[in-house]
């Protein structure tokens, strides 16, 4: 077989491979770019196409062959203590990101819905409140992880944080809900800009966030209760 063949062959397989696949990773809403008064660009570009990518190759890999492969990525995530440490990291690494890239926006001045406002201003006193106690988790969390804005089975805000990938939905965890917002705070995604200095990223991301996408699954959140 000669080699322009062998490489139409190579495509082929890759690509049905893509097509098969059980999880996709969602174009990112922006160019990598778009963020760079909080987020340089090559730390988005390496974060997407390289962190975020491998966790969800990595997920479909290590569900092959496996019932998971029928199932959503939120039933997977419920039930995530019956799974291997690889589908316990790849589908919470895959999960948090895609959410992620959808709570980030190059929109300035974005702002939350009345009912998040309110719902925020009853459950943590105030919107700098908030952001403190959010900020906090994330600073606090020790070694890699995320910070966590969900809503709780009665409807109610909470903060929290997780390490590693893992997040609310997850039955391992002591706090159990539905993000609404999440914030890495891995070094992966603020150490080329802020290298040690994550309390400064976790300061500047407020002013790249998609009030309009959280207050959509606030909103989403509320009415499936």
């Amino acid at each position: 077989m000669n080699l322009f063949k062998t490489s139409l062959l190579i495509t082929a397989l890759v690509s049905a491979q893509l097509v098969s696949a059980q999880f996709k990773q969602t174009p990112l809403p922006y160019s990598y770019n778009a963020l760079e008064r909080s987020i340089d660009t090559q730390t988005m570009e390496i974060h997407y196409s390289k962190h975020g990518a491998a966790y969800t190759s990595n997920l479909n890999k290590a569900i092959s062959g496996t019932p998971m492969e029928k199932e959503d990525i939120k039933t997977i995530l419920s039930k995530i203590s019956t799974s291997s440490p690889a589908v316990r990291n790849n589908a919470g690494g895959h999960f948090n990101h895609e959410l992620f890239w959808t709570i980030l926006t190059p929109e300035k001045n974005t702002k939350p819905s009345s009912a998040l406002d309110k719902a925020i201003t009853t459950s943590f006193g105030s919107m700098e409140s908030f952001k403190e106690q959010m900020s906090k988790a994330g600073a606090d969390r020790f070694g890699s992880g995320w910070a966590w804005l969900s809503v709780d089975k009665n409807g109610k805000l909470f903060v929290s944080s997780t390490a590693n990938q893992d997040n609310p939905l997850m039955d391992v965890v002591e706090q159990k809900g539905t993000p609404i917002l999440g914030i890495d705070v891995w070094e992966h995604a603020y150490y080329l800009k802020y290298q040690n200095k994550r309390a400064d990223y976790l300061t500047a991301i407020w002013d790249v966030l998609n009030w309009k996408e959280v207050s959509k699954r606030y909103d989403d959140a509320i009415n499936t209760k």
